[in-house]
Parts: structure tokens; C-alpha cells; sequence
């Protein structure tokens, strides 16, 4: 599965179409799901690695990694899709994602939780790793982006 190239970080889930301005799915701007067919190669990297940097944040406050490979081949051997290129804390959370009532031990997928959250059960951690992700991605839209459509849109009615 992890071969097969992910063309868009869509997980099917999307909120924009509810008036969201970041997806509580993908974690993508508005404009960016809206103008992503529209996008150069180099714009759509740039919104995978905004993405990775900010879930990676998120996952390496909650657990290790301390073996990727073996995370690797598990998520292969279980089917669960992920980006290769990117970080294995980003693999970390796939897993979680979609298999957070499956798993018995994290370590035999090379991972485990920091001392404070070894006690959480996973489905709990996987929806705190959601809501900060996405507060995360909320922050980075109104300090970055949102102050730039305000000034474009004043521009425009000058």
C-alpha cells in the first residue's frame, strides 16, 4: 500500500463545505482543498510538508518512535496507507488513526506512548492528537494566512 502514491491528503471527512476555514479531516485551508487540482507540484508539496511538520509536533509530544522500520513493515502488512517520504511520527499516527481499537501493545509496531500517556487508551489519545493537530492547523491559518486575505480583500475595494 505505502507504494501507491497519495495524491491528496482527503481522508473523506471534510468541514469546509460547513463553513470551516481548516478541514477537522485533512487539516487543509479552505482554498487549499477548493484550488488543489489547480495546484503546481511544488504548491501541493508545500501544503504535505506544512501538514507533516505541524502532526509530527503533535505525535512527538505523545510518544517514540524507536523503531521505524518495524513500524514500517507493519503498516505495510496490515494494509494502512501512508506517505513513505514522510516522517515516522506521521506513520505513527496513520496507524492510530485507523487501527487505534485493533492494537494491543504499541511496541510491537516500534512505538511507545511518553510516560504520561501510557495509561490513555488509544482511541482517547488518537481524538487528542485530532483536536490539537487541528488547533495547530486553526493557529497557523489565522497568523499566517488569514491576515493576508484581510489585507488583499482591503486592497480590493480601494
Amino acid at each position: 500500500m505505502s507504494n501507491q502514491r497519495i495524491k491528496t491528503p482527503c481522508v473523506g471527512l471534510c468541514s469546509t463545505v460547513f463553513g470551516d476555514t481548516v478541514c477537522r479531516g485533512c487539516k487543509r485551508f479552505h482554498h487549499e482543498i477548493v484550488n488543489w487540482n489547480l495546484y503546481e507540484d511544488q504548491e501541493k508539496q508545500a501544503v504535505w510538508r506544512r501538514l507533516e511538520v505541524l502532526l509530527s509536533q503533535v505525535m512527538q509530544a505523545k510518544l517514540e518512535v524507536f523503531d521505524a522500520e518495524r513500524l514500517r513493515l507493519q503498516l505495510e502488512q496490515r494494509q494502512v496507507r501512508f506517505v513513505l517520504e514522510q516522517s515516522p511520527y506521521c506513520w505513527a499516527y496513520q496507524l492510530i488513526a485507523r487501527a487505534s481499537r485493533m492494537i494491543n501493545r504499541l511496541d510491537a509496531y516500534g512505538i511507545a506512548l511518553l510516560p504520561e500517556f501510557r495509561e490513555w487508551e488509544l482511541p482517547v489519545l488518537r481524538e487528542a492528537i485530532e483536536r490539537e493537530f487541528f488547533l495547530l492547523s486553526e493557529a497557523h491559518y489565522e497568523r499566517y494566512i488569514a491576515p493576508r486575505f484581510l489585507r488583499e480583500g482591503m486592497e480590493l475595494r480601494v
